[in-house]
């Protein structure tokens, strides 16, 4: 990988594809059991025990208010790092690692595949894919990223 790509890893939702930065990207994991935490928006589905690690996951679907969608053995959760806090992000699927020429980002539509563009980092066409990257500081707000870091995670 040179200066001028950026690795990704490519991810679907709704069978469209989207991107996050491999860097912030520390584990793709089959589905694991959710243990749900009260009083959290519905888009927090809960916390998983990963390694020993209490983890939050978000539904990436309902996040976006997208339709839900049964899990099944392609359904994955992507560890990734936000603002020092690793949160799990629920996917259809997870299928590539890619090294994306920067060249082939461009700026964000207004709204693309019914998610809002500050949710956005760009967009990419890349071997004729549509890749629709995520800015994840705004998937999580600061506001939420505050809730989630702050909340009583413990199983007791």
């Amino acid at each position: 990988m040179s200066e001028n790509e950026m690795k990704i890893i490519v991810f679907l939702l709704r069978n469209e594809e989207y991107g996050v930065n491999v860097e912030q990207v520390r584990s793709i994991e089959r589905m694991l059991p959710i243990t749900r935490v009260p009083r959290t928006p519905a888009f927090v589905k809960g916390v998983i025990n990963l390694r020993g690690v209490v983890t939050p996951v978000i539904d990436l679907r309902e996040r976006f208010l997208f339709e839900k969608n049964e899990v099944t053995d392609e359904t994955r959760i992507i560890i990734v790092s936000v603002q020092e806090l690793e949160v799990g992000l629920v996917v259809d699927a997870a299928n590539d690692v890619i090294d994306l020429p920067l060249r082939e980002i461009v700026a964000p539509p207004e709204l693309i595949s019914g998610v809002a563009a500050k949710y956005l980092s760009g967009v990419a066409k890349w071997e004729e894919r549509l890749l629709v990257l995520l800015n994840l500081e705004e998937v999580l707000n600061q506001e939420e990223l505050h809730a989630l870091h702050d909340a009583d995670f413990s199983y007791s």
